[in-house]
């Protein structure tokens, strides 16, 4: 402990609670999973309720506190986390605390203290409490035994816990705890399913020999802040630049698959209530959880995990399919017999495996032998003439052979070779021997890719014969389509209608390009159809719409939300620009085209296609690529496009976000207003940048950041290609790194 003495933040926020407003609950009251009045038992504001949650629509509930104003209810709290109980259960409060009763009134849990309770209240912070004869004096609270939630107004102590949900459905302890140490906050994996704690995948660096420079407490302030209070006073924050919103609920919860995250949902009620992220650690669980070799890192025994921001996408190697279709993280088991004890009445395994090659994939943990300097083909050989053998990696010179399970499986610069029966493989992945034997399907147009292979058959029943449209790009209409991919099922079906003449290999090298992208920011390429004349591209669906409802709407997003959008964008375009193994140019880049995933984060689509879509786009008129209002004026000239075209299109779409108004607006009566990059080349250069972002209070605060902003958008569109910054120095212009000039 820092000090004996409260620092005057500690002692403020402590008092919070014991003033918030309640709706006392008496003595001898009661629910049941039975009883349908009350069902609960709500806080003065409606925010919260205490009492059973049914599971499933099973005949198991838990004893729980949630929200109780939007859809999804979100669970916060729950007692006897590991047994939830059967119908027929019962709680009931009494002078010595809460009682929780089986069927047959055995008592299952129960909240009991020395002290004489006098009642209960579900305060409005989510709290739940028992009250002493000293109505100041809570005897007991939820507070003070936290599961995998904290909320605002909530400390957690030295020597406090919380414990991951071992899936989305599964309340029981699962596998990762955040541990409050020392002074030090560990996020640490479990041995599940006991409770040993393996070596912590993040620490926050705040145990110090000197008290008073040590964690004291984790605070979640009401404001929505979530901070470590040092001994003396001051606070390590978790994660900064968050804009809060007094209209907002907030949480924090240490999630299943291993990362603290804050989430933000709208109070207000208009139908489109939910949870967004707006900090999270650690960074990147995919590659942070590898710290020692135990465990089966963030998705489970077999699998790999892709950071995508605040999220993870947990996938299965070909040949693999999840353990339980309902939880990708919960791991992946191969859809063959172990390779030892296959007999086929022939001691070839050539004739009995195939490999599959995973660009960029790693499993770095369970080496059993090391061989090298290699080759990747001796490489592959090594893993398939092996029977003891399920995956070879291969970094460039050494090889190593992995038995199973496999552990801790991530993106990272390797090449890895699945061995796989044959017979087995789904269409999602195609060996050399399959791809020829499957002419018949998808003809000549089979090409090698690690994307599903759907066949038009497949997408007409999935998307009920293209009957619901989302939207009409440049090249063709994509619909709303379910299929079965993993647990992903919802994705988005775009139909091509303008592929070019003798354009075949060119779709082939484009999709295999896009095939083999992945980065937060890019909508995902899921597969494709490439079936007699029909061209489908189907990608993962984006549950909020695009750029342009977000930015275009009402009300307009906050300042600092934009800002992150922004930047999000941008890194996706220095990923296509210079990060592939092939520069790809979107060619249209527009808020259209940019969508919205849950967690609010920008990723772009359609890139890739442009050039195999069009004739000779790159060099004639008629290869004119892009929408009114965002081409760069050298599409109109006989020079071959560059990058620089996106730069441009950016600049332009990047002045869209900060006035959150259209390019070319039509209703301003000032012809100097209606097109958007000329306004605000004006704006500058007469000093009004206030008239580009009118009423909004945060950017005018941030006015550094607005000007700096406005000068890289100006710097992005200017006529000259070679004028324009390539997008990895805009990041740096956007962030402050670098110093913008004086755009001309």
């Amino acid at each position: 402990m820092a000090s004996s003495a409260i620092p005057p933040p500690l002692l403020l926020l402590s008092l919070l609670p014991l003033y918030a407003a309640a709706s006392n609950v008496t003595l001898g009251s009661s629910l049941s999973t039975t009883s349908d009045d009350p069902s609960s038992w709500v806080s003065p504001s409606g925010d919260f309720a205490f009492g059973f949650r049914q599971l499933n629509n099973t005949n198991i509930f838990l004893l729980a506190i949630w929200y109780a104003q939007i859809p999804d209810q979100t669970i916060v709290w729950q007692a006897n986390t590991n047994s939830p109980v059967q119908a027929g259960s019962n709680i009931e409060l009494a002078a010595n605390g809460l009682n929780l009763t089986d069927p047959n009134g055995l008592t299952i849990w129960s909240a009991q203290q020395n002290s004489t309770t006098s009642y209960g209240a579900m305060l409005d912070t989510g709290n739940f409490i028992l009250s002493g004869t000293n109505t100041y004096v809570y005897v007991w609270q939820s507070f003070d035994y936290p599961t995998d939630t904290i909320l605002p107004t909530q400390i957690l102590p030295l020597g406090g816990m919380l414990y991951s949900k071992l899936s989305t459905t599964n309340y029981t302890k699962g596998r990762f705890v955040l541990h409050f140490t020392n002074g030090d906050l560990q996020l640490n994996p479990i041995a599940w399913p006991t409770e040993h704690q393996y070596t912590y995948y993040y620490s926050s660096g705040t145990a110090n020999p000197n008290s008073s420079l040590s964690g004291f407490q984790l605070v979640f302030n009401q404001s929505g802040d979530v901070y470590i209070l040092l001994g003396n006073g001051s606070n390590f924050q978790l994660w900064q630049n968050i804009f809060r919103n007094s209209n907002n609920y907030y949480r924090a919860t240490l999630d299943f698959d291993g990362v603290f995250r804050e989430y933000a949902c709208a109070k207000s009620s208009d139908g489109n209530q939910r949870w967004s992220v707006v900090g999270y650690i650690p960074d990147d669980i995919c590659s942070d959880l590898t710290n020692e070799e135990y465990g089966s890192g963030a998705c489970g025994y077999n699998s790999y995990c892709v950071a995508n921001g605040a999220s993870i996408s947990c996938y299965c190697p070909p040949g693999f399919s999840y353990i339980d279709l309902n939880n990708e993280n919960g791991g992946c088991a191969p859809d063959f017999p172990p390779n030892c004890e296959v007999d086929n009445g022939t001691s070839n395994l050539e004739d009995v495996y195939d490999l599959i090659e995973l660009q960029d994939i790693n499993f770095p943990f369970g080496d059993y032998d090391q061989l090298g300097p290699y080759n990747s083909t001796q490489c592959g050989q090594a893993c398939l003439k092996d029977c003891n053998c399920a995956v070879s990696i291969f970094n460039g010179s050494y090889c190593w052979k992995k038995r199973l399970p496999m552990s801790n499986g991530r993106r990272e610069t390797a090449l890895a070779f699945v061995k796989v029966m044959k017979g087995v493989i789904s269409l999602m992945v195609f060996s050399r021997r399959q791809r020829k034997s499957r002419k018949d399907v998808n003809d000549s147009s089979v090409f090698e890719t690690n994307l599903h292979v759907f066949t038009f058959e497949e997408l007409k029943k999935a998307t009920e014969e293209f009957k619901e449209e989302l939207g009409m790009g440049s090249f063709g209409i994509v619909y709303k389509g379910v299929v079965k991919y993993g647990s992903k099922t919802q994705v988005a079906v775009k139909k091509l209608d303008k592929l070019s003449q003798g354009g075949e290999m060119e779709f082939k090298a484009e999709v295999t390009a896009i095939g083999r992208t992945h980065h937060k920011n890019l909508v995902q390429l899921l597969g494709y159809c490439c079936e007699g004349p029909h061209r489908i591209l189907v990608y993962e669906f984006m549950s909020n719409g695009s750029l342009a409802n977000f930015i275009f709407g009402i009300p307009r997003p906050d300042w600092y939300q934009r800002v992150q959008v922004a930047l999000g964008i941008a890194r996706g375009l220095v990923y296509l620009h210079e990060e592939c193994t092939t520069p790809i140019i979107h060619c249209d880049i527009k808020p259209q085209n940019i969508l919205i995933d849950e967690l609010f984060i920008p990723r772009i689509s359609d890139f890739g296609l442009a050039k195999s879509l069009v004739l000779n786009q790159t060099r004639t008129h008629t290869g004119i690529r892009g929408t009114r209002g965002y081409i760069a004026p050298e599409w109109f000239r006989y020079v071959p496009v560059t990058v620089k075209v996106d730069v441009y299109s950016f600049g332009v779409m990047l002045l869209e976000i900060i006035c959150c108004r259209k390019s070319v607006a039509q209703e301003f009566e000032d012809e100097e207003r209606a097109i958007l990059t000329d306004w605000a080349y004006d704006c500058f250069r007469e000093g009004t940048l206030d008239a580009l972002v009118e009423n909004d209070d945060a950017a005018m605060n941030d006015i550094k950041t607005l000007q700096r902003w406005v000068m890289t958008a100006i710097w992005c569109i200017q006529e000259d290609p070679l004028q324009r910054p390539a997008m990895s120095m805009v990041i740096q212009m956007l962030e402050g790194y670098v110093e913008v000039p004086i755009p001309i």
